[in-house]
């Protein structure tokens, strides 16, 4: 443990996604990272609401510093990742993944979380433009985006026949066309 951490509690955080895993390697490897306390929790990381990362947050001090095994346990996505260290950082605490070897409490560490950050970003904003360009290729072979109508042309002239000068309910129409009587109403 560095100098550091001498001024703060090392306190770590353990996820696994299913009954069927098991936490014993994360706390083994966060008690030997000298956490003096630990929050672990069995939940997906594609739930927002963690209860024991919010407690976890909750009690975090100046100085404390959060570890983790691998950033993944901490967080689904690198975006997940770069709020939940802001949110650590907000309360005057670091961060540190002993697989990746992130450690925000050092300069070095900082500037390398600082490029996955940097990286993060522009890896989202390339994926935006891919699906752009993408989208402007298949308008151009005349395809439009999204879902094929519900009804062709013929079948909308039928939907309005039967609406309007039969009369039919738009209930009795949907169920004819097997759509809703949202898609009814449009027509």
């Amino acid at each position: 443990m560095g100098f550091w951490y001498d001024f703060g509690m090392i306190i770590g955080y353990a996820r696994v996604s299913t009954t069927d895993q098991n936490l014993d390697a994360q706390l083994d490897a966060l008690k030997e990272a000298g956490a003096g306390r630990v929050f672990s929790e069995t939940i997906s990381g594609a739930t927002a609401k963690r209860p024991e990362l919010q407690r976890m947050l909750d009690q975090l001090r100046d100085g404390d510093v959060v570890v983790v095994t691998k950033y993944d346990r901490l967080a689904r996505s690198l975006r997940d990742l770069l709020d939940i260290v802001e949110a650590i950082k907000g309360r005057g605490a670091g961060f540190r993944s002993l697989a990746e070897d992130i450690d925000t409490t050092t300069p070095a560490g900082e500037l390398i979380f600082h490029v996955f950050a940097s990286i993060a970003h522009f890896e989202r904003r390339r994926i935006a433009e891919r699906t752009r360009e993408g989208l402007a290729a298949a308008r151009k072979r005349g395809r439009i985006g999204g879902r094929p109508p519900a009804l062709s042309p013929d079948q909308k002239a039928e939907v309005i026949r039967m609406r309007d000068i039969e009369r039919r309910p738009l209930r009795e129409i949907a169920s004819l066309f097997k759509v809703s009587v949202q898609t009814v109403r449009r027509a």
